[in-house]
């Protein structure tokens, strides 16, 4: 069995502010699920939540996390100067900000990541649904993104990984 590697601070907090924003590994997992399983006949959620593991592991994504969820709690307590606190409270639709830092998870794994983010951006399915929801007081306008670049980011992992096999296979 392989040796778990230790986690730094910053990757310990970026998983830490996204358990605290409601997110899990499964969830995220589950959006991997949903991006690759008509793709791949034997995939399991296992296979998808290690893959969201190694994407979580990469200090890039952590910062987008860090970020991104340090925005929306500034949002939700009102500390912005105006106009860019209405700007994200809203989620103001020609904002790409939100859009540029999950931008910066997906380049992560190549150019693969760009149409599964795009796809899933606009499905909103599973966890994606409930961090849209306005009703519930929180802002999500950042994490909503960068959750589902996660999830395109794992799903291009695995999309290379299932590639990588294939060619091993054929030698």
């Amino acid at each position: 069995m392989a040796k778990e590697r230790t986690r730094t601070e910053l990757e310990q907090k970026a998983r830490d502010w996204l358990i605290e924003r409601g997110v899990t590994i499964k969830d995220i997992g589950e959006l991997v699920y949903y991006l690759q399983s008509k793709y791949h006949d034997h995939l399991t959620m296992e296979s998808c939540m290690y893959n969201v593991e190694k994407v979580l592991g990469k200090r890039e994504v952590q910062n987008a996390i860090l970020t991104g969820i340090q925005l929306d709690v500034l949002a939700e307590k009102k500390q912005l100067a105006s106009p860019l606190q209405e700007t994200i409270e809203v989620d103001e639709s020609l904002y790409g900000v939100d859009e540029i830092i999950a931008f910066s998870i997906v380049n992560v794994y190549g150019s693969i990541g760009f149409t599964n983010y795009g796809y899933i951006d606009k499905q909103k399915p599973g966890i994606l649904e409930k961090l849209n929801d306005k009703s519930t007081g929180q802002c999500h306008t950042f994490l909503d993104d960068i959750v589902g670049a996660i999830a395109a980011a794992a799903s291009s992992r695995l999309a290379h990984s299932v590639a990588e096999d294939e060619d091993l296979d054929e030698e």
